[in-house]
């Protein structure tokens, strides 16, 4: 018999890594199903019964398997996206579910993967980073190897993860990430792999959804540290100037720096005009405020200024202190700064994003079941829906310098980075 399995193991292409994962509870069933739908031996052999039970698991019946990955930075509610999806697949559908770690790094290399059931998600929703890892760094289309003397060479790799995708009996797979991730996914769904996409990001900046989970617990760390900066601002009169992370895109700036009071806020949606700035700061301690509360976006950058030239090295330096330089050196006031950074990643998840992670992870998990591959979860109000993948792969959602929260703080008197209407 143990003769049998192996054989049979080997022409219906199970991994035998994953063996000892299916338990041989299934594997007797899969015997089972093979005599009722009267398959003979000479057909298992052949291979086309593995054809007939994928068909059969397509169809969302026996043994259906989906995988789950997540790619690109981590963010707060990633954790409650993977229990929907496990929870859904497991009580409502029956299938099984397996972990893919650290991004599509996991594809191309089947020993990271994990079997997720019930159990290894319990208790992982209020917790924030993935339980899966992930990487901003393992494009299967462009991946990098290093060679032994030193240099990288650059390998499309991605048909090796379409084979492992296969021989973990895979039937879809569902991506959690932000732009770079929908773009992967859906260069592998043009290649054949039935996908499905839940978009995830700090910054806010996906296409074709209002907010993306983690959003709103970035939003709410910065609002808090720029609470807390008022009292010593205060304290010591002094000027504050804060850097938070969004990227290319100042959505966490601009909505922190309201709900926290902030006096300026810079996006890079609107490079600031370095004079107005100055003049905005210098009247208002002219007026008796005592400190100022400045907040910019980490792409924040000046507009061209003719005598003080903006020097920024390399895309990783941070806007903040050459700004403070600038306050410090023009006005002659005691300056701080403070760059958030990693913070608005860490931690647990807001009840709005596990509530939003939560809601996105049982719609993929359904798309998944009517198999509406090649799509991705969105939010469009207070309904969530989902949209082709292409709609959002590769695209970016920025701050429109006219739209409505622009105006909104601009009518409270906060400097944006343009001279203010008298």
């Amino acid at each position: 018999m143990i003769f049998f399995v192996m054989e049979l193991c080997i022409s219906l292409n199970i991994n035998i890594f994953l063996l000892k994962e299916l338990c041989f509870f299934r594997l007797f069933v899969q015997i089972e199903l093979f005599h009722t739908m009267s398959l003979s031996v000479p057909d298992i052999f052949l291979g086309t019964c593995f054809l007939k039970v994928s068909k059969c698991r397509i169809n969302g019946r026996f043994g259906m398997r989906i995988g789950i990955t997540t790619g690109g930075g981590d963010a707060p509610g990633l954790n409650a996206v993977i229990r929907a999806v496990v929870k859904t697949a497991r009580r409502k559908y029956h299938w099984d579910v397996i972990g893919i770690e650290d991004g599509f790094h996991g594809l191309i290399d089947t020993r990271h993967i994990v079997k997720l059931d019930e159990a290894f998600v319990r208790g992982i929703l209020p917790k924030g980073g993935t339980i899966l890892g992930t990487t901003n760094r393992g494009n299967p289309f462009e991946y990098d190897y290093k060679n032994l003397d030193g240099t990288t060479t650059t390998l499309d790799v991605s048909d090796k993860c379409m084979e492992n995708f296969e021989s973990l009996g895979l039937d879809a797979l569902i991506a959690i990430g932000g732009d770079g991730t929908m773009a992967i996914t859906q260069k592998f769904f043009e290649k054949g792999m039935p996908v499905v996409g839940v978009p995830k990001t700090i910054d806010n900046d996906l296409m074709v959804t209002d907010v993306t989970f983690g959003f709103n617990t970035a939003v709410t760390t910065a609002t808090d540290a720029i609470d807390k900066l008022h009292t010593t601002a205060e304290a010591h009169h002094r000027t504050m100037v804060l850097e938070v992370m969004g990227r290319d895109a100042g959505w966490i700036a601009l909505e922190a720096g309201v709900s926290g009071g902030a006096d300026l806020i810079l996006i890079p949606e609107i490079p600031y005009d370095l004079d107005a700035a100055l003049k905005y700061i210098r009247t208002r301690y002219a007026r008796g405020s005592t400190f100022c509360i400045a907040v910019l976006a980490e792409a924040a950058v000046p507009a061209p200024h003719p005598t003080e030239t903006y020097e920024k090295r390399r895309d990783t330096d941070s806007p903040a202190p050459w700004f403070a330089g600038m306050v410090r050196k023009h006005l002659n006031v005691d300056v701080r700064t403070t760059i958030l950074g990693h913070l608005q990643r860490g931690g647990g998840p807001t009840c709005f994003d596990r509530m939003l992670g939560t809601r996105f992870g049982v719609h993929a998990a359904e798309l998944v079941k009517e198999e509406k591959f090649g799509r991705m979860v969105t939010l469009q109000g207070r309904s969530i829906n989902d949209v082709l993948i292409t709609e959002a792969a590769g695209k970016q959602k920025l701050v429109n310098p006219e739209g409505e929260l622009i105006h909104t703080a601009e009518a409270l008197g906060i400097f944006c980075g343009r001279k203010l209407l008298d």
